[in-house]
């Protein structure tokens, strides 16, 4: 059974950083996809940033050269680094594992989930 869990969400200014990471559980290699997604009130998740296995990284373009998505195969841990936060990212983030490696951005095609992280950022 495979485990994630996220941490590093807390409250920050708007300008400023965080850094998230995700934990992996229950696989001993790194042959999978993974993506961070975002839940703010009311609205639906949606994608953030993908680390897809032989396509590098992918962004959503409300994010695009501001996060950065990177991995740590050796520590089985993913990151997501932050910056130039707005007021509007802020949500509870996800972390999320696609174990078949379709390089798509939607929910439906992410088989496990963590618990999800609150990221606030203030004006």
């Amino acid at each position: 059974q495979v485990q994630l869990v996220e941490s590093g969400g807390g409250l920050v200014q708007a300008g400023g950083s965080l850094r998230l990471s995700c934990v992996v559980s229950g696989r001993t290699d790194s042959q999978y996809s993974m993506g961070w997604f975002r839940q703010a009130p009311g609205k639906e998740r949606e994608f953030v940033a993908a680390s897809w296995i032989g396509r590098s990284t992918y962004y959503a373009d409300s994010v695009k050269g501001r996060f950065t998505i990177a991995r740590d195969n050796a520590k089985n841990t993913m990151y997501l680094q932050m910056n130039s936060l707005k007021p509007e990212d802020t949500a509870i983030y996800y972390c999320a594992a696609d174990l078949f490696n379709r390089l798509r951005t939607e929910v439906q095609f992410y088989d496990y989930w963590g618990q999800g992280t609150q990221v606030t950022v203030s004006s």
